[in-house]
């Protein structure tokens, strides 16, 4: 509410002390001594709630022609329906407000903030993109005919200083709707809208990641790669995009797959660092995961033996971080063993995997059942 009251009072200054200029970004110009200006003065003066809101209704009559007094009024009656809760109200007033005035990041902002008061990530996600957009616009004004450079370079700036905090707030509610939204589908959907609208984004590690999760989870192995390699062509050292290239590959059916599994797997390895002294808990469980994929490929190349040490090492790294990693680290380090028939250490190792509740959980009991059988054959 802080935030919308900001915005409230600096409409109301731009409103009654700006002048129009030539710009990228709109702002609401109601010139001073002018028959709106009276009439806002009026409304101003009244602090009924409800008689305000009709004497702004009469303001959008009398002044319809008007477009400067439209966005103004309208945008005036969505923050008067916010503070009252009204925010269905609010939003269609806001609407109107920017059809008068669509390039107004003010406005922008504030349906943007009722949008994620009302937890709806999709008009956070409209809201928010149209107003990067116009950001990244200011840089592509056309310098008025007799305007000084330096001076046209001196105006560009100021407006994008002025509405760098705007263009700030826009860009976390954005992230935060990624971050919010679990349909692959639609995250994906709000992802492609993001990334245009705000280019190298501070949090364009972390969108880079839920944009890989979504990519595995619509099992589109070929634009997840794609896009992997991209990220990492700007970022090599991006520990998840290592990790889900390193997952995609191992079981894409194409030749070749395998070995490109075991690079990105042991490059995430080696950009963990488990081992150092400074090493966090997501450092050793981004490698624990790592070697979990190395063996896994390893078994693929029938280089079974060399899998069992990197398994070995993605349990112990796993074990008390992440249960279901764990579980699947212990299942293909059972799997190995039994593999190499080694039963009675597959048959320890897959007794601790069906006691870890979870997708791996029903596979480890029916290689346990096989690893009990056939070592009931061997004696």
């Amino acid at each position: 509410m802080r935030r919308a009251s900001w915005f409230f009072l600096a409409g109301l200054l731009v409103s009654l002390l700006s002048r129009s200029a030539p710009a990228q970004v709109d702002k609401i110009v109601i010139a001073a001594g002018s028959p709106e200006d009276q009439a806002l003065s009026a409304i101003s003066n009244e602090q009924d709630p409800q008689k305000k809101a009709a004497m702004y209704e009469d303001f959008l009559e009398k002044f319809s022609s008007n477009p400067q007094a439209v966005a103004y009024g309208n945008w005036q009656l969505a923050q008067t329906y916010q503070t009252a809760g009204d925010l269905g109200k609010a939003l269609a007033y806001g609407d109107k407000a920017l059809a008068a005035s669509p390039r107004n990041l003010d406005i922008l902002v504030s349906q943007t903030t009722m949008a994620q008061q009302l937890k709806d990530d999709g008009r956070v996600i409209a809201y928010a993109t149209k107003g990067g957009e116009i950001y990244n616009t200011l840089d592509k004004q056309e310098k008025p005919a007799g305007m000084d450079d330096q001076d046209f370079a001196n105006r560009m700036q100021d407006e994008k200083s002025a509405a760098k905090g705007s263009y700030e707030f826009l860009e976390a509610a954005a992230f935060n709707a990624i971050a919010d939204e679990h349909d692959a589908k639609k995250r994906m959907d709000y992802i492609e809208r993001f990334t245009p609208a705000f280019p190298n984004s501070r949090f364009q590690e972390q969108v880079a990641s839920y944009t890989m999760m979504a990519l595995a989870e619509l099992r589109d192995t070929p634009r997840l790669i794609a896009y992997g390699e991209k990220t990492l062509a700007t970022n090599p050292n991006s520990l998840p995009t290592l990790l889900l290239m390193a997952n995609a590959y191992v079981d894409d059916p194409k030749p070749g797959s395998v070995n490109e599994a075991i690079r990105y797997a042991q490059k995430a390895i080696e950009v963990a660092k488990a081992d150092a002294p400074d090493a966090d808990s997501k450092r050793k469980m981004s490698a624990g995961v790592a070697h979990s994929t190395l063996g896994y490929a390893l078994m693929k190349q029938n280089k079974t033996a060399s899998a069992v040490g990197e398994l070995k090492t993605a349990s112990a790294l796993l074990k008390g971080q992440d249960d279901q990693s764990y579980a699947v680290a212990m299942y293909r380090l059972g799997f190995a063993y039994a593999k190499l028939n080694k039963m009675t250490e597959a048959r320890e190792v897959l007794s601790d995997v069906v006691k870890i509740p979870g997708p791996v959980q029903q596979p480890a009991q029916d290689l346990l059942a096989k690893v009990n059988a056939a070592r009931a054959k061997e004696k």
